[in-house]
Parts: structure tokens; sequence; C-alpha cells
């Protein structure tokens, strides 16, 4: 491996023209300077300067070496800078709902990112059960979940109105058992389309199970069957009210995080804000 020190001290030589003006720009003396080619010049097994050309020139091996010399050197300095630029190093891992983070949201974290560049915003999405597993576990320094209820220990927690919807071009009756659109097992508004339906002593089955909010909305729309869903998740899409079931209960959007001071603290104050202006409602 070549030493950047010796690599410097040969460019040096070749600007300056000379060992005199190449020892004063890097400050050593001419003897030192000297030493360090020879030992570069012993490593690469060839001489790299024609020390009696007046101004010094490199020799041909050296002006193959030149090139890659100023280019290791830029390198390691790139290399140096970038290591002392804390931009990044410290990083927030988050968990969202794949519908709460929205535009809006990612606004909110470009900008806290844009004041605060030390920081790094890992962000997952996912079902909101799982989001939480995945907290407690120690995952997360910050999470947003959608829950029947908040738990003691949650920063702030908003009311999110629900629906259940089906598309525009749905017929004015549906069948019986009525085609369900959902998300897989395990996603919080299933068990809630389940005991609802089965209150209204309606028969069901699931005609399609979607991983992510598109997709379910796609299916909908697509005229797949109903499905219940956040209102505020439906806005200019090709759905409408399923009138039989007007009436759907709120669900919690509760955020929680494991600290209580510094940037955390900043971090989960505007998620709330954001969230209480997505909610229409002030947290609690």
């Amino acid at each position: 491996m070549l030493d950047p020190r010796l690599l410097r001290t040969f460019v040096a030589i070749v600007e300056a023209g000379g060992f005199t003006k190449a020892a004063e720009r890097l400050h050593m003396t001419q003897s030192t300077l000297s030493q360090q080619l020879g030992r570069l010049e012993e490593a690469v097994g060839q001489t790299l300067v024609d020390r009696d050309a007046r101004p010094v020139r490199p020799s041909a091996a050296g002006e193959r070496l030149l090139g890659y010399a100023r280019r290791i050197l830029s390198l390691q300095q790139e290399a140096t800078a970038a290591l002392g630029n804390p931009a990044g190093t410290t990083s927030v891992h988050i968990g969202l709902p794949e519908d709460i983070f929205s535009r809006p949201m990612a606004r909110l974290f470009s900008e806290f990112s844009k004041r605060h560049q030390e920081i790094r915003l890992d962000v997952s999405a996912g079902l909101s059960r799982d989001l939480t597993r995945r907290y407690r576990g120690g995952e997360f320094d910050i999470v947003v979940v959608k829950e029947p209820a908040p738990s003691n220990d949650c920063q702030a927690s908003f009311p999110e109105a629900m629906g259940w919807f089906e598309s525009k071009d749905a017929p004015a009756t549906w069948p019986d058992p009525v085609p369900l659109v959902t998300f897989p097992p395990g996603g919080l508004y299933r068990e809630t389309m389940f005991e609802r339906i089965e209150r209204e002593r309606r028969q069901w089955y699931i005609a399609f199970s979607g991983s992510s909010l598109n997709n379910v909305l796609v299916a909908v729309e697509g005229g797949l069957g109903i499905t219940l869903l956040p209102i505020a998740s439906t806005l200019g899409r090709h759905l409408r009210p399923y009138a039989p079931f007007r009436d759907a209960a709120p669900l919690m959007v509760s955020i929680y995080a494991w600290e209580n001071t510094g940037l955390i603290t900043e971090l989960v104050g505007q998620i709330s804000a954001a969230l209480s202006e997505r909610t229409g409602r002030p947290g609690k």
C-alpha cells in the first residue's frame, strides 16, 4: 500500500518543480523531503523524478503515478472531511402505519432533518399491531399506532374517523354472502370488520386480502367488495360510503416514545401537531 504522506511529497516536488520550493510548501527540510521520495521510489521499485532536470520533472514512471497519486490524495481529503462531518451519524428509528406516512408527514421529517443534520431518520411502515410489538421490543424510538384505546404510556392520542366504503360503480345491493376486502391476519381493521358484519347478522367471505393500503383501496375501487378504512385515506378515491354501515366507531391514533427529552421530544411534538391537524382533533 502506498503511503499518502510519501505520495504528497512526490506530488509537491513535481508541482513545485524542485526540492527547495516543495520543502517550503510542506514545511519540512530538503533532506527529509529527499528521504521520503527515496522511500516511495523504493516502494514502487522505480525512479520517479529526474533530479538533474531544471525544473525537476517526473520520470516516465513518475508521469504514470502522478495522476493516481493526486486522486488518492483527493479521496483521502474527501474521506477525512466526511468523517469530520456529523451529518447522519445519529439514527432515530420511527414506526408508522402506511397511511400516516403521508406527504405532510414526509415534509415534517424533511424540515426536521434540515434543522438537525446529525440525525438520520429510519422510518418503517407496517401494521399497527406489529409496530407495537416491535416498539415494545426496543426496535423503535418513536412509534405511531392505531388502537381501540391508548395505553397509559402514550405521549398523545387522537380519534380517527372510520367508515365503510364501496366502489362508486358497486351494485345497489351486494349478493349474499357479502365480499370483503381486508388486510392480512393481524390487521386492526380486519377483526373490527368481522365483528361488525356478524353483529348485523350478515354472511360474508374475504374476496381480497391486500398487504398495503394502496392495494386495498384499488381492490375496493375495482368492485371486489366492501371495506372499513379511515375516512381520511379515501379522499379523492373512486369510493363512496357503504350506506347500510354508515356509523363506525373511531379508532385512536397514538404516539409513543421511550425518551422525554432532547430532539426526540421535539420530533414527538411535531408529529403530534401533524396528527392533530390530520384528524382535526386535539390530542389527549
